[in-house]
């Protein structure tokens, strides 16, 4: 397919005209915000609704930290929806034929030639009193990309393959890329791959192939190809300029806490590591540039960052019937939902969660999310920093925008 508008054709020729906003409707979500920061569950927030290209809903609310309200050009922590953005970058390089999606990771960090899946075994060390099996298949980069990878999180779950990975404390020390990737490379899988969407640091381990395969820094590599293009001028993974520190959005005292032992950083302490699945800071702004780019088929403003075919395999369901891939109790993306290239993807309709087929989504443990509707030509996007009320605004903002449209 070209690049012309017919190359859409992969979103249904017969797609229903998006639906138009009533704006009045879309007034509730002011006093939505206005209460929740009025109650103490947020400190503020920023809020944009895009739709054909403008935005239809945009505002602040609240208090970026004690002493400054919120502002536009707040600066919030990202974490999780830096995978979105790794995860483009990733396809950018398999665009470029310098990377393919059924590779071994092996190729690009030979350590995880040697992985191992552990076996579920209780007591002992991270790393060898317990039961291994060999991989049935290397892990691939589209592992990676889906989360089916075997590579898992410390901080969820208290089954024994977590455990060890918590046991190692890989959030412990300032790693570079390279570095930390080894260490990861000597835990064993939590499972075989491709057989379990499994939440995890697959996207990181991604970075560190971005690295391999480019030369150069996972924070250069994005700066050359996807920030500076797009004009995301306030994304990094730290804050360099300590005149922009005050631009930070900051939680409540007693809602730091992203994980059980993991708390909020301060952007502003420069380290080594650059985590290619949570370590991003950026603007609502900033963001809102990206995601027009993958509403628009992978351009903006005259520049082509990704092929339509690209952003259509990114954000269609690969662990669906049929793909050999379960779920378990920590399967987040939720019952409506299956998993594309760094993207929950909706594959059903239901009254409770409203939106239609093939919208796509993510969000941030620390109080950011988005979800993209191509059907209606918009996107939503909403930052604070609030983790204990990220899953209560998803489900509440997701019913008054689609209840303010026509």
């Amino acid at each position: 397919m070209g690049d012309t508008a017919a190359s859409f054709a992969w979103a249904e020729k017969a797609r229903p005209a998006a639906r138009e906003f009533l704006p009045d409707k879309l007034l509730a979500l002011d006093d939505y915000f206005l209460g929740m920061v009025a109650d103490r569950k947020i400190p503020g927030a920023v809020v944009l609704v895009q739709q054909h290209g403008k935005r239809v809903y945009f505002d602040s609310f609240g208090n970026r930290d004690s002493g400054h309200p919120m502002t536009a050009d707040s600066i919030f922590r990202l974490y999780s929806m830096s995978k979105p953005i790794t995860s483009v970058a990733v396809m950018m390089l398999v665009e470029d034929g310098r990377l393919k999606l059924d590779d071994p990771l092996s190729k690009y960090i030979p350590a995880f030639g040697n992985a191992k899946v552990g076996l579920d075994a209780n007591g002992g060390d991270e790393h060898a009193s317990f039961g291994l099996a060999p991989l049935k298949r290397p892990i691939t980069i589209a592992d990676l990309l889906k989360h089916t990878s075997g590579i898992t999180y410390g901080f969820y779950g208290d089954d024994p393959a977590r455990k060890r990975y918590a046991q190692l404390d890989v959030f412990g020390r300032d790693w570079d890329n390279a570095s930390w990737a080894e260490r990861i490379a000597k835990l064993p899988l939590a499972e075989q791959p491709g057989t379990l969407w499994n939440y995890g640091h697959s996207t990181d381990i991604l970075g560190r192939v971005i690295e391999v395969v480019s030369g150069d820094s996972l924070y250069h590599f994005l700066k050359d190809r996807l920030f500076d293009p797009l004009g995301m001028t306030d994304t990094a993974f730290y804050i360099t300029d300590l005149q922009h520190r005050e631009r930070v959005a900051e939680p409540f005292a007693s809602d730091r806490m992203v994980g059980p032992v993991v708390g909020m950083h301060d952007p502003a302490d420069v380290g080594l590591w650059q985590a290619g699945g949570s370590g991003l800071v950026g603007t609502v702004a900033d963001y809102a540039r990206f995601l027009q780019m993958l509403l628009n088929g992978g351009t903006l403003d005259g520049r082509r960052y990704l092929s339509v075919e690209s952003v259509k395999e990114m954000t269609r369901d690969h662990i669906g019937p049929g793909s050999g891939v379960a779920r378990d109790y920590y399967y987040f993306p939720g019952a409506a939902s299956g998993f594309g290239y760094g993207f929950a993807v909706r594959t059903r309709e239901m009254a409770e969660e409203p939106g239609p087929l093939g919208e796509y989504r993510w969000d941030g443990v620390g109080g950011t999310f988005f979800w993209v509707d191509p059907a209606d030509d918009m996107f939503v996007l909403v930052m604070t920093q609030a983790p204990s009320q990220r899953w209560r605004m998803e489900v509440d903002v997701r019913k008054m925008v689609y209840e303010a449209l026509k």
